[in-house]
């Protein structure tokens, strides 16, 4: 009996394992590069549409690999050239790539003033003047 539920906890955590990789983050390597390739074709036809140079993506995408991006770019130049298509201009500036920090852009937006453009300068001179007045530094507290 012990030995029937020991085998049938261990069919469904081995049934699990690849339910445990992808929560982990843990990808097979083959998996990883086809699923790279493909979109790494879908990049290199997105640049080819949106008419990028082909080294804008390369440094654009560079966690892709070239071989992908250049195939998806040739293909689309193809399919372009046969249906005499134009080009469309992006819209939006192209994405950072992964592991790069993001600018913090709302933070900068809420601290903005939105109706006097004079007020801001006056406000800032003003400061700084006052600042330079300040004799002694405020002393902090030891308390934790």
């Amino acid at each position: 009996m012990i030995t029937r539920l020991f085998l049938i906890a261990t069919l469904f955590a081995l049934a699990a394992c690849d339910q445990v990789n992808q929560k982990l983050g843990l990808e097979d390597p083959a998996k990883k590069e086809a699923r790279l390739e493909v979109e790494a074709k879908a990049v290199g036809s997105g640049c080819r549409h949106s008419g990028r140079a082909i080294e804008d993506c390369y440094s654009i995408y560079g966690w892709l690999p070239k071989a992908g991006i250049f195939a998806g770019w040739r293909e689309m130049d193809e399919y372009m050239r046969e249906n005499k298509l134009d080009t469309i201009e992006p819209q939006l500036p192209p994405p950072e790539g992964p592991g790069k920090k993001k600018k913090k852009t709302a933070a900068a937006d809420e601290t903005a003033p939105e109706g006097n453009a004079k007020a801001a300068p006056e406000s800032t001179e003003k400061a700084a003047k006052e600042g330079e007045t300040k004799a002694a530094p405020e002393k902090k507290s030891d308390k934790h």
